[in-house]
């Protein structure tokens, strides 16, 4: 399989389809498939299903992203209101 390249033309162009990958790289789409499967299972990839009408023909295909870390909550006060009871109204 193919998924260095796969991986590495992601990691270039950003959020694409997978029949945008296919053409790009010249792989074949069945191939592309079988790589952004085995990426998302080893977790280095997002994918969604999608589907397209072009006119009155379907095109279903998958959206597929690196997948990105999201760094936990930060310790300390946070930015808001203040709408406890000790927000200072008086009635």
């Amino acid at each position: 399989m193919q998924t260095d390249q796969v991986l590495s033309h992601l990691k270039k162009h950003g959020q694409l389809l997978d029949l945008e990958i296919a053409s790009a790289t010249g792989i074949a789409l069945a191939e592309v498939r079988k790589s952004l499967a085995d990426l998302t299972t080893r977790g280095e990839i997002s994918q969604c299903s999608v589907t397209h009408f072009n006119g009155n023909k379907r095109v279903d295909g998958f959206q597929c992203r690196i997948s990105g870390y999201v760094p936990p909550v930060a310790a300390g006060r946070k930015a808001g209101s203040n709408k406890g009871p000790e927000s200072g109204s008086t009635d």
